[in-house]
């Protein structure tokens, strides 16, 4: 939805000090994740000198970044000086974050304080034959986002797009995705280039990951992680307020762990797989034995084979008792890895129970080290279009927000 209440983005309520970032990153940051904030409350929370505070507020006041709001004590009914606090400026910047599915591409635009501005999702059409079908697609969902929040191409100051598969996002590379005929692609730059605004690239997990992080639960959390589970398994990892993603991009593929050797043909190639044993395809492939006379359209074969399975037919609750056996384990594993406050599940499969039953979390914990104390939290969350978009757009003024701030540095 749309909004116009001043609410905040970023991670809040995580205690920071100057050792982690400049004043000036660090005062932008209190601001934003705050929503509005008092210089003197920002000194305090940051333990900066309210002398620094008032410097480098005035300058990005100048950068057109920030702006002061009045806040009338008691609702206007006594007397008294009006509190001053800052808010960043909502037409500063608008940014765009797309999120390509095989079936739909979803769009949010947002503005410079996180307030969606407009949506829209559209059917997914690339041309394998094609080599700039991408560049079409991206560029119509985007004039159609565009359009209904009264913009153009050129308000834009950054792009944010989240793609299934392996992706370089410093090079804005993308190794393999389902989605292209072709592998180690340019991607970022080639659409940088068409588009004439920024774009910026990354694996679609890392971005739920990060939408969690900058408007979700995680906002308050240190560490957690996001598994999905749809056409593939993802995971996106948040250590210490960061989205981790490991030296050359490819630290967070739990799908692709490794839980049999020799086993099951995955659809990167290799074999044994995590996914390959537990995404859709993987279900479909052994739907026949379920279901002799199964639909050919496979989203309704995958829904026909789990009704069969809550109906009792055995041969389908084995695939799905196989599938979460072997998810289970996976999560164990991560989690004696990472030993992460939270764990949401989410994609469209969580409106299969079977991944997240009792019986998965028993077995979970049975193989998980047991060293007393609070239990990983589990939760799931319902999979929407809009919510992947939007932590494509976080991205966005994550990259926005690294620049203007490195400008502005070199600037004082």
């Amino acid at each position: 939805m749309v909004g116009n209440e001043v609410t905040g983005y970023g991670p809040a309520g995580v205690s920071q000090s100057a050792s982690e970032g400049s004043a000036r990153d660090l005062i932008f940051a209190r601001i934003r994740a705050a929503g509005e904030i008092a210089r003197v409350d920002i000194a305090r929370d940051l333990g900066i000198s309210p002398a620094t505070v008032t410097t480098l507020t005035a300058a990005m006041m100048n950068e057109g970044l920030i702006e002061e709001t009045h806040d009338t004590p008691n609702n206007g009914k006594a007397r008294g000086r009006p509190r001053v606090s800052l808010r960043l400026c909502a037409d500063a910047h608008v940014v765009a974050g797309l999120k390509l599915g095989d079936k739909v591409t979803s769009l949010v635009i947002l503005d410079f304080q996180g307030r969606i501005l407009a949506e829209s999702f559209m059917r997914t059409r690339l041309d394998p034959a094609d080599p700039d079908a991408l560049i079409y697609h991206v560029r119509a969902t985007l004039t159609d986002g565009l359009n209904k929040a009264g913009l153009v191409m050129e308000d834009l100051s950054a792009i944010g797009i989240g793609v299934p598969g392996f992706v370089d996002a410093s090079r804005g590379v993308v190794h393999w995705c389902p989605l292209l005929p072709e592998r180690n692609v340019a991607v970022g730059p080639a659409l940088t280039a068409a588009l004439g605004r920024p774009v910026f690239i990354d694996n679609d997990v890392n971005l739920l990951a990060m939408a969690e992080l900058w408007f979700g639960v995680g906002r308050t959390m240190r560490d957690f992680l996001v598994v999905t589970i749809e056409q593939g398994v993802g995971m996106g990892i948040v250590i210490n307020n960061r989205l981790y993603r490991g030296t050359r991009g490819r630290g967070v593929e739990f799908g692709h762990m490794k839980i049999q050797p020799e086993g099951a043909l995955c659809r990167c190639g290799q074999r044994g797989c995590l996914e390959a044993y537990v995404a859709d395809y993987a279900l479909l492939r052994e739907a026949g034995t379920a279901l002799p006379h199964a639909p050919d359209n496979p989203s309704e074969r995958l829904e026909q084979l789990f009704a069969e399975a809550k109906a009792g037919n055995m041969a389908a609750r084995s695939i799905f008792r196989r599938a979460a056996r072997q998810f289970s384990i996976g999560l164990a594993n991560i989690c004696n890895i990472f030993d992460p406050e939270l764990v949401i599940l989410s994609g469209e499969q969580m409106r299969y129970d079977y991944l997240y039953s009792g019986d998965v979390q028993a077995e979970m914990a049975a193989n998980s080290l047991d060293l007393g104390g609070e239990p990983v939290e589990f939760r799931v969350h319902k999979w929407e279009d809009q919510l992947w978009a939007k932590g494509a757009g976080a991205y966005a003024l994550d990259r926005l927000s690294d620049q203007i701030m490195a400008r502005g540095s070199v600037d004082a």
